[in-house]
């Protein structure tokens, strides 16, 4: 007996899976069923979850200069942050009493590392808080930095005052967050209200008022304090006393007491209700006012059935809105989601026609439908074991399907063309369908191997983007490894049960090659090894071809996304006020209001827009900076609206701002494709530096928008202080600072508890005293008698 017949010599898998057919068959029945349950349950999601290693730090500092912010409260932190294990930088934007410090952990910082150095970096952050100087607010720390809003909505209503819009979010927020899936919701974009106190000198003088006297009127009447409490023999009976400020009307009728003669504040001020002034962050959606409400989604949660709930719940809440008020989507990425589970069931199918097309053609029907049957089988083995790996279908594991479909079929049309050979040979189907294992298997197995191999750097890269895109490895080799054991397996299962009766060749095995179709190729190989120099040179010269082609290709290791959003960036010059801002994006926005190709127009004014995207990296608080997202139809609108944008700003849109239109880039974040670092301890030096670095930049012809963050120079008064006419009127520094803070932006007193949210007392000068520039010189301060200086 040959030794090719099965269970003759040693173990064969092929040999096993055919004699013991009503358990392949069950497993073969299991695979699919179980394929499709991990199919419908594998979690859906954009884009790969990946680490983002940044957390950022804010600490205030009011009356500070930027200098003694970097000085006295940045340079500390960043000394305490640079004893973390993993850490790699931090980069610190100063302004007058503000500090914006980034953190960034090394790369190569394993991903279970990171929780524990946020940890650590907010202990060392506290430990050195104490040390920091007296008046210094926070730091606050948000180690939250790298969540993204799966989907934002929009609500607004032309009109009405934000506070009605907030306390409207606050309930829609509590019901968002019972939809399965929903980790948590953020409001974006709402304005602090305040409570203005505004007075004139010339009243105060008249009545004989000082502003000391409202200040502390306003602020015991509001104090919470302790009045004791009853001991009776059933319970303890604590004692409330009424009097604090809920309303407008208890801080107007005030008393204030005044030479023995009672007044009421109203008498004395204006009271009026407002926002944060002057503002730091505004949203417009459409044009209009709004707030965002951004949902976060569960990790690992099927992106589409949040979509699907959320469009459900959301539907429910539009036609349940007071009327004039509307709550509309800006982002959602199960949109995405489903465009690209699209994509990979269109591809999919698209390779299943082909193979079974070219199956079909050259072997068979038969032959054909056995291989075409392996790529459903491969696929289901990958995605049960995606599933119990607690992998999700995203962004690179659909694009590692697709990549993997092509080498799908490769192992089975070998197992299946080696059983129809030795069917033509004279093998019954039991023995043809062994001799492929016997054979082929270990070649088949190192060959799916070192496919494998190829992809492992991606694998096992200790890096963002190995995180990124290290599914890359895994899925194809799962899918690799599950073509192999299909093509030994239920490929000879599948041939015995399907395969014709083929016909012994006469002639044995030397004539099943004599056919005219193998001649031809005989003829090409014995043409090719007569001329070996002539085809040597051929391959080396298309070679040496292809490496000079190399530099005229572009090079991007992450591609653009195809998503149809596209961000333009407002950027005034250092210094400006939020409310040119403002006007300079209002510009850009109404041009846009008018393009075909914007559908939803969303500002950003003073900061970065959320998170919406992995690769999407928010900007820091920036009074001089807005960002603009506009989402279009399509790709190809969205590379229209470009273009036009770029002629629009040329021909003179928003002359007064830099306008940078970008789009979304696959990957780990970058802001700019091409930047440089200057790092030295003498800023003048790094300065001129970078001035030197930004030049030659600027001479190339393949740059555009380039810039420095540090911008220009901000214009500040100074003021020089006689402290001994100070102290002769028993007054400081600070008295003379808090007085100049009342006249200018207004100084907190006190605040009004309302629901959940606590608003300020504002006390401040008149618009006409604090809006005029030309009085600061001539402004009198009060000495601590209460005697004009």
């Amino acid at each position: 007996m040959s030794g090719d017949e099965p269970g003759k010599r040693g173990f064969n898998l092929s040999a096993l899976a055919v004699r013991e057919r009503s358990v392949t068959l069950f497993f073969l029945i299991a695979i699919i069923a179980a394929g499709t349950i991990a199919f419908l349950k594998l979690g859906r999601a954009e884009d790969p979850s990946f680490t983002i290693k940044v957390m950022t730090v804010v600490t205030a500092w009011p009356g500070a200069t930027a200098q003694e912010m970097q000085d006295q409260v940045a340079e500390p932190l960043e000394k305490r942050l640079q004893e973390l294990r993993w850490y790699d930088r931090s980069e610190t934007f100063t302004r007058p009493g503000l500090a914006f410090t980034t953190l960034t952990l090394r790369d190569t910082t394993p991903p279970s590392e990171v929780p524990e150095q946020f940890y650590q970096a907010r202990k060392k952050i506290g430990d050195e808080t104490a040390k920091l100087p007296r008046g210094v607010v926070g730091p606050f720390v948000n180690d939250e930095y790298g969540d993204v809003t799966f989907a934002l909505y929009a609500l607004k209503a032309k009109g009405e005052p934000q506070r009605n819009l907030a306390r409207e979010a606050e309930t829609l927020r509590q019901r968002l967050l019972h939809v399965p899936g929903v980790n948590k919701i953020n409001i974006v974009g709402e304005r602090p209200q305040r409570i203005y106190v505004e007075f004139t000198e010339q009243r105060l003088a008249t009545l004989g008022v000082s502003v000391r006297d409202i200040f502390g009127a306003l602020a015991k009447q509001n104090l919470v304090t302790p009045a004791g409490s009853i001991e009776t023999k059933g319970q303890q009976v604590a004692i409330r006393l009424d009097g604090a400020f809920d309303d407008l009307s208890k801080i107007r009728d005030l008393p204030i007491v005044v030479n023995g003669n009672s007044l009421r504040l109203s008498d004395i001020a204006t009271i009026e209700r407002g926002y944060e002034d002057p503002a730091t962050f505004l949203i417009r959606s459409g044009g209009e006012p709004a707030l965002l409400l951004g949902v976060v989604m569960r990790e690992g949660w099927n992106g589409l059935e949040l979509g699907k709930a959320l469009n459900a719940e959301v539907a429910k809440v539009q036609k349940e809105l007071p009327l004039g008020m509307s709550f509309t989507p800006v982002t959602d990425q199960s949109v995405n989601i489903s465009e690209a589970v699209d994509q990979f069931m269109h591809t999919f199918l698209e390779a299943l026609a082909i193979v079974m097309v070219v199956s079909l053609i050259s072997l068979g029907w038969r032959v054909g439908l056995v291989v075409a049957a392996a790529v459903p089988l491969t696929l289901a083995i990958a995605l049960v074991v995606m599933w119990a790996t607690g992998r999700v279908l995203d962004r690179i594991t659909l694009g590692a399907l697709i990549l993997a479909l092509g080498l799908l079929v490769d192992d089975a049309i070998i197992a299946i063309e080696m059983m129809v050979v030795k069917m033509e040979e004279g093998y019954d189907r039991i023995r043809a369908s062994a001799y492929a294992w016997s054979h082929t298997a270990a070649p088949m197995l190192a060959g799916t191997l070192v496919t494998v191999i190829g992809l492992m750097p991606v694998g096992f890269a200790q890096s963002s983007a190995g995180e990124y895109a290290g599914n890359i490895f895994w899925v194809v080799g799962f899918a690799l490894i599950a073509s192999w054991f299909v093509a030994v397996i239920f490929t000879p299962y599948m041939g015995v049960k399907m395969l014709p009766q083929i016909k012994p060749v006469e002639g044995g095995h030397a004539a099943i090659y004599q056919t005219p179709r193998y001649q031809r190729v005989r003829r090409v190989i014995a043409w090719a090894v007569d001329r070996k120099r002539l085809v040597t040179l051929f391959t080396i010269g298309a070679f040496l071809v292809a490496g000079a082609g190399m530099p005229f290709m572009k090079k991007q290791f992450f591609p653009t996304s195809d998503r149809p959003e596209l961000l333009i960036e407002v950027q005034m010059p250092k210094g400006t006020a939020l409310a040119q801002t403002s006007a300079a994006a209002a510009q850009v926005e109404a041009w846009l209001q008018k393009q075909a190709e914007a559908k939803i127009v969303t500002a950003y004014v003073g900061q970065g827009a959320p998170r919406f995207f992995m690769s999407l990296s928010p900007e820091l608080p920036d009074p001089s900076f807005a960002k603009v997202v506009v989402r279009t139809p399509d790709e190809a609108a969205r590379d229209r609206l470009k273009l036009k944008l770029r002629r629009a700003v040329a021909d003179g849109l928003a002359p007064a701002a830099r306008v940078r239109a970008t789009q979304l880039v696959f990957g780990p974040p970058s802001p700019f494709p091409v930047a440089f670092r200057v790092t030295g301890p003498d800023l003048a030096v790094v300065r001129g530096i970078a001035e030197q670095v930004q030049r030659v930049m600027q001479a190339d012809p393949t740059m555009r928008t380039v810039n420095s963050d540090w911008g220009e120079r901000a214009p500040a008064l100074h003021f020089v202080l006689d402290q001994e006419r100070l102290r002769a009127f028993g007054l400081t520094s600070s008295d003379v600072a808090d007085q100049l803070q009342f006249l200018l932006n207004g100084a907190p007193v006190s605040q009004v508890r309302e629901d959940i949210r606590s608003v300020e007392v504002v006390a401040r000068s008149a618009g006409t005293d604090r809006l005029d520039p030309a009085r600061i010189g001539n402004y009198q301060l009060m000495g601590a008698n209460g005697q004009r200086v």
